[in-house]
């Protein structure tokens, strides 16, 4: 009679669960397979570029998946020999059950992942919004320190920037900034730096050396496409006048600026980078077309709180996400308590490891969601 301790051959309920979501996946792809194929879905750009987004999904789901499955199936061998073996056959067959069961846990884990739902936003252009808020001239000295570190961020990553508008304090920093971003993961890689950003150091103006705290609020928008959001003409009101500069100086002759009220939801978006009139009411538009798309998602997820609110609050030190310390060179995230000493190379753009601790951070509470929803 074979010895050593009692086989579990019951089959977990989670692993059962993996293995009908590989077989709905493959199902699914043999689908999308045919509608890749499809006369009227090669035709649709839009229509193509999303099965086509959809098929990487399944094939990357899938290149998990199946290895899952198999190692699945060589467990059920491996405890079935195991039944009937004695001596050394056993030992080793006992480890290689070991070794199956370790390599399903890590390929369980890795498919949780990939099964996560995907960010609606993933892709999008972005449209990156910096003001100072508290602490005077120094707060909008900081508002461009933190434009200055988005703009190395982008270089790096090797993403698109285009100005949209700004409005230049008397000392060179900024009251607001707005620019747009496109990268393929410029969305992922941006959407939580939203919020209040807390700077610690000794302003230009300070003649004593004495510390200062100011901060500046960050927006992150996904821009809206014209086909999501439809602006009625009738609904705008559209001012012309002309650019002024720091300390209210025109820099134009023409009446080139542009102020447009959207009269229902009361937004208002200025604009007046560019020379021409029609240029700058063109970026204005996308600006505020990316603003009312937020706010209907906001509506349409009113169990959530709003993201724009959420990211900005009132400007207020004590709401800070971050904390820029220039006498200790030291950048702490105070939302996942992550702390480095080289705030120096975090402002020329190197935020890779802010935003990897970020990005784990949201996937460990959607995977701890999708458990606690499954009980």
């Amino acid at each position: 009679m074979p010895t050593g301790p009692p086989i579990d051959r019951r089959p977990t309920a989670t692993l059962s669960g993996m293995f009908e979501q590989v077989a709905a996946l493959e199902a699914e792809l043999g689908d999308v397979e045919s509608r890749l194929a499809d006369p009227a879905v090669i035709g649709d750009p839009g229509q193509l570029e999303a099965v086509g987004r959809r098929y990487k999904e399944l094939e990357a789901a899938l290149a998990v998946g199946r290895p899952l499955r198999a190692a699945g199936e060589d467990l059920d061998a491996a405890r079935e020999l195991l039944e009937a073996a004695d001596g050394e056959e056993r030992d080793q067959l006992q480890l290689e059950i070991s070794s199956l069961e370790e390599e399903i846990e890590r390929l369980e884990g890795e498919l949780r992942v990939r099964l996560l739902p995907r960010d609606p936003n993933a892709g999008r252009t972005v449209i990156v919004e910096i003001r100072g808020a508290e602490g005077g001239e120094e707060a909008n000295l900081f508002a461009r320190d933190l434009h200055d570190m988005y703009q190395g961020l982008a270089t790096a990553r090797a993403w698109v920037v285009e100005p949209l508008g700004a409005r230049p304090s008397d000392m060179g920093g900024f009251t607001e900034v707005v620019f747009m971003v496109r990268g393929e993961d410029a969305w992922t890689r941006l959407k939580h730096e939203g919020g209040v950003h807390r700077v610690q150091r000794v302003p230009v103006t300070e003649s004593q050396g004495r510390v200062h705290t100011s901060s500046a609020t960050v927006t992150v928008l996904p821009e809206a496409d014209e086909v999501e959001v439809a602006i009625d003409d009738k609904d705008l009101q559209v001012d012309v006048y002309r650019s002024s500069g720091p300390g209210g100086q025109s820099v134009n002759t023409t009446d080139s600026a542009v102020r447009i009220t959207h009269r229902p939801s009361g937004l208002v978006v200025t604009m007046q980078d560019e020379k021409s009139q029609l240029q700058n009411k063109t970026k204005a538009l996308r600006v505020l077309r990316t603003r009312l798309l937020q706010a209907e998602q906001e509506r349409q997820q009113s169990e959530e709180a709003s993201v724009r609110r959420g990211q900005v609050g009132g400007g207020s030190r004590s709401e800070k996400i971050r904390t820029y310390n220039f006498k200790e060179n030291r950048v702490t995230d105070h939302r996942i308590g992550m702390t480095l000493h080289r705030l120096d190379r975090i402002l020329a753009g190197d935020l890779d490891e802010l935003t990897d601790g970020l990005l784990a951070d949201e996937r460990d509470r959607q995977l701890a969601e999708g458990l606690d929803g499954g009980r």
